[in-house]
């Protein structure tokens, strides 16, 4: 079984591969047009991911994260989500990597099977990074006004992270 496993990837690129080699259809030059096509889509994109890469690098910088996370800790206690989360919630929406960093931080501080770095895991499992897929994906199509989006998405943040906090609690609590 271990032998057949290790070779079912290699056999499913040569049967492709097979089965281009002897089409009649142009395959690989519609590869290449969609490759042309992707690559015009990223240098379309590239000022969108400069300017959030220095939205998020100035919020971290400033220390605008620990500020807000201080205005929003009691509101947070009352809603049962533990304060060591916020600075996570606050950056999550924003930067995957950063919000990657602050859960090993939480990992570092209090262990990954602690309340707070289990409800860290789900709220990561069960959230994305909104406003960069939102302007990514929208920039992308060349949408201007996102409407409904926006608080739509940070609705189902603020869901999404009760709800995890609770789960946690009728788990793990």
């Amino acid at each position: 079984m271990e032998v057949l496993s290790s070779l079912a990837i290699p056999s499913v690129i040569l049967l492709i591969s097979l089965m281009l080699l002897f089409s009649k259809h142009a395959y690989f030059d519609e590869f290449l047009e969609g490759a042309k096509d992707g690559l015009r889509t990223g240098v379309n994109l590239l000022p969108t991911l400069v300017a959030l890469m220095v939205a998020v690098s100035m919020l971290s910088a400033s220390g605008a994260v620990d500020y807000v996370a201080g205005l929003l800790a009691p509101l947070g206690e009352a809603i049962g989500v533990p304060m060591e989360l916020l600075p996570l919630i606050i950056t999550r929406p924003v930067s995957g990597s950063g919000s990657t960093a602050i859960l090993a931080d939480l990992f570092d501080k209090y262990g990954p099977d602690s309340f707070t770095g289990l409800c860290a895991s789900v709220i990561m499992g069960s959230s994305e990074t909104m406003i960069y897929v939102i302007a990514v994906y929208f920039s992308s199509v060349n949408v201007k006004r996102t409407r409904h989006a926006l608080p739509a998405a940070f609705l189902t943040m603020i869901f999404c992270i009760f709800f995890s906090c609770l789960i946690c609690r009728l788990f793990f609590a």
